[in-house]
């Protein structure tokens, strides 16, 4: 799977969808995603592999299990596993479902 892949992906959710952040004010729900750190397998100088780690992030103004379930299903449907961290923006009143997954690229 490559990030443009991922993306489609995402964005077939049908949710607003943006890589990073909104260039102007979004109301939620909204998602965005984020290529957070990485890797790379090397041999005989050079990167046979590229592993990077995401985060998609699902921004809600309340608990939306269906919105999670539409993520959840969308990764083991691809066969990606991700760990789940979740809190709530008191400045921004919405909280923060993050998934986050690696992959070979």
């Amino acid at each position: 799977m490559t990030l443009s892949e991922l993306a489609q992906k995402i964005k077939a959710l049908g949710y607003p969808v943006a890589y990073s952040h909104f260039k102007s004010g979004q109301a939620p729900p909204y998602i965005c995603y984020l290529v957070v750190d990485g890797d790379t397998f090397n041999a005989d100088n050079t990167v046979l592999l590229e592993i990077p780690y995401v985060d998609i992030e699902l921004y809600v103004t309340n608990k939306d299990l269906v919105a999670e379930k539409k993520i959840k299903d969308m990764l083991k449907e691809n066969k990606l596993p991700w760990d789940y961290d979740e809190i709530f923006i008191q400045s921004e009143g919405v909280f923060k479902c993050t998934f986050s997954i690696s992959f070979i690229d």
